[in-house]
């Protein structure tokens, strides 16, 4: 038995030792450099990624961004940001907003309130 785990875990340790050099050779690494650091957009956001593109999909008629924005209690530039450019990261509760938002649009229902 334990000539089976040393061989288990001497195993595990060489396709640790791959991962981490392969993870070194890429040019760029997806992990944060230090706790606590605030995410980034990019490749290490993909549920963020696919938020963004479902909720501009929905954004089809005219002024829904700068409802959207009001409903976000954000500017419009700042949306853009958030949505087109994926510059910045929305906070938990603008998060939510979103997928509530996304919930009523795809129910039918008016998010804004028009009738």
């Amino acid at each position: 038995m334990p000539a089976e785990l040393s061989l288990a875990l001497m195993e595990a340790a060489e396709e640790t030792i791959r991962q981490t050099v392969k993870l070194a050779r890429t040019p760029q690494r997806t992990t944060r450099s230090r706790r606590g650091t605030t995410l980034k957009p990019g490749p290490a956001s993909p549920l963020w990624n696919e938020l963004a593109k479902i909720v501009l999909a929905r954004l089809t008629r005219y002024g829904d961004k700068a409802q959207l924005a009001r409903l976000l209690g954000l500017p419009r530039q700042r949306v853009n940001d958030l949505l087109l450019s994926r510059r910045h990261l929305p906070d938990a509760e603008r998060t939510l907003l979103l997928l509530v938002w996304l919930q009523m649009r795809s129910e039918n229902h008016e998010p804004f309130g028009k009738k």
